[in-house]
């Protein structure tokens, strides 16, 4: 499957209304200076000199080609910012921020828009206009980095389509320098991604990291060079991808190191605000039909001091011909042992026959099934309600529900989507890997906890969906071996196990490229009916920097509680509209009204 993209507006005007920002400056390309080559020994020289007399190369050339200054004045760039501002209905800016270069301009876009699309369409268009080619992308985390870097990848035939040229994008790599004489010495479209991690120090400060402190030195693989002397030379433009994790004054000042001609802001969620011009809020998201309907499935528990019974109303059953009824799960007593099953149960039905005499249950015998509020009553008063849990429930008990909720919303989504060509995508969020996967004796790796209750539940829910009937669905459902459907996506040890993701110090993101590369190379196979795995287990460190637009519900599994912000970058993985076999957007063109019928589901214990 190749994604197929078109224009849209409102991207269309989220670009001009930075370009616009310039209107006045002239256009000016291949501006050249002459560049520091480094230092090499006389003998390496002389040879490196007879062989380039034979066969030139941009390795060995002494020009190098930056962006051209700006002419236009910082007066009449707070003019243009504020025409900018007016025609989009935002409070106009009463000074020009301009600590990073001449400006820095923020461009708020709601989870899920394609924010990283419009900032890649703006550098091709900015080169139009203007001629600008030199670009480096700042992002603050490497999931961040590796979904950036992929959708420049994936973009590339489509604005070669409409711009006629490619952009040469490449990952900073402190190991790998020559890079940087390449974006110094090309005149074409050149955007270099780096994460903060790459370079957060001061030129005065010992770094902690190696890394970060390799930028700041001169290195005798460089030539004696600095790296950030050979990358300022180019006055690039900044584009700082969620800039709100960049906020500190440290990152702040480093920014400054790369000597920007001017700086772009893109986040759905600003904290240090400068000047402002494009908004798309996540209400206007919503109402022109941008990302998915959000619908949150909790469930609340409810302990009854002093006994150990257990209820579970799942759902309740309508028919149109017959009374409700509902699908509750109990415990049941047998000869030697106890365990919990759903039992479809109807008015005047007794658990404590249900369950084979179990004392807890002795007085509930079921007086009405009411499907309006969702809820049903038992002579002893006790009300059960849709999603509510009672008893004295373990861990395991609340991990089991969820997953089976998010099981049920999936196959719901699934018999419907199926028939319109749209694969449908669950995601788990665990905290550990051994919760999972795990290794037996032998090294085999085998079913952990979650694996085991998620087999367990779906082969429950499956026997629901399955019937006579020989239609596409049944026969796709029927192919797919359980084992198959689910899969988890982790860092990889030396030995290639899995392995708990190695993470920042005071967060969960991941510093592993491993936990993100393969998930990310199977983003389009993801969405083929041929592959089997519809349901994802991950680290929660992906709550960030990986979209597949056909995931459809998320389930998290952690231990503890997240932030606000944390429960937003988690929700915002399915914020996308899905894309169907063809690659092709099932937007509102496409899908008229309709687009908000295929909701998104949030499963979370409340």
């Amino acid at each position: 499957m190749k994604f197929k993209f078109k224009i849209q507006q409102y991207q269309t005007d989220a670009v001009n209304s930075v370009i616009d920002v310039f209107a006045g400056q002239p256009f000016a390309e291949r501006v050249s200076y002459i560049r520091d080559k480094g230092i090499t020994k006389k003998d390496q020289y002389m040879q490196m000199s007879i062989f380039n007399e034979a066969n030139p190369s941009n390795d060995h050339t002494p020009l190098g080609f930056a962006n051209a200054r700006l002419v236009l004045s910082p007066e009449q760039l707070l003019r243009n910012i504020r025409n900018v501002q007016a025609r989009n209905n935002i409070k106009q800016s009463d000074s020009l921020v301009n600590h990073l270069g001449a400006c820095s301009l923020d461009v708020e876009m709601e989870t899920g828009t394609g924010k990283t699309y419009v900032y890649i369409k703006t550098i091709f268009e900015l080169n139009k206009r203007y001629g600008w080619s030199k670009f480096i992308v700042v992002v603050p985390s490497i999931a961040i980095r590796e979904g950036v870097y992929k959708t420049f990848q994936i973009t590339q035939d489509h604005f070669m389509e409409h711009y006629k040229k490619k952009a040469r994008c490449f990952i900073y790599n402190s190991k790998n320098l020559s890079a940087l004489d390449n974006f110094s010495t090309s005149s074409g479209i050149n955007v270099m991604i780096i994460n903060i991690q790459a370079f957060n120090t001061s030129m005065k400060e010992v770094a902690r990291s190696k890394e970060a402190r390799r930028i700041y030195e001169k290195l005798d693989d460089f030539g004696s060079r600095r790296p950030i002397d050979v990358i300022k030379a180019n006055h690039p433009i900044l584009i700082l991808d969620e800039p709100q994790k960049m906020g500190g004054e440290k990152t702040q000042k480093a920014l400054a190191n790369f000597n920007p001609l001017f700086c772009i802001n893109y986040s759905a969620t600003h904290v240090k605000h400068h000047n402002l011009v494009y908004v798309l809020d996540a209400v206007d998201a919503y109402n022109k039909k941008l990302v998915k309907k959000i619908e949150v499935k909790g469930f609340e528990v409810k302990n009854l001091r002093g006994t150990d019974r257990y209820l579970f109303l799942e759902s309740i059953i309508i028919s149109p011909t017959k009374p409700p009824k509902a699908k509750i799960e109990i415990e049941i007593k047998h000869k030697n042992s106890f365990s919990r099953d759903i039992r479809i149960l109807e008015i005047g039905d007794d658990l404590y026959c249900e369950s084979n005499e179990m004392e807890q249950y002795r007085g509930y015998r079921i007086s009405d099934i009411d499907p309006i509020s969702g809820t049903v009553t038992f002579t002893n008063g006790v009300v059960l309600s849709r999603g509510e849990v009672i008893g004295d429930v373990s861990e395991k008990d609340l991990r089991r529900i969820q997953i089976r909720e998010t099981i049920i919303s999936h196959f719901e989504k699934e018999k419907y989507l199926f028939e319109m060509g749209i694969k449908t995508l669950s995601l788990f969020f665990i905290d550990e890997v051994a919760k999972y996967r795990k290794y037996n004796e032998t090294g085999e790796e085998v079913n952990s906890e979650y694996g085991e209750l998620f087999e367990q539940e779906y082969k429950n829910v499956l026997n629901d969906y399955i019937t006579f009937e020989d239609t596409p669905y049944i026969r796709y459902l029927k192919s797919i071996d359980p084992s198959k459907t689910h899969t988890g996506y982790f860092s990889i040890d030396k030995h290639g196990r899995k392995v708990d993701s190695p993470t920042k110090r005071g967060s969960d993101e991941s510093d592993d490229v491993s936990a993100y590369e393969l998930i990310l190379r199977d983003k389009e196979r993801l969405l083929s009916f041929h592959e089997p795995v519809r349901f994802i287990f991950s680290h929660s460190a992906l709550r960030e920097g990986w979209d597949n637009p056909n995931v459809f519900q998320i389930c998290t599994l952690k231990h503890g509680g997240s932030s606000p912000t944390h429960k937003r970058q988690e929700v915002g993985r399915g914020l996308r509209l899905c894309v169907n076999q063809k690659g092709e957007r099932m937007d509102s063109d496409l899908y008229g009204d309709s687009v908000h019928d295929t909701k998104y589901t949030y499963c979370n214990r409340q």
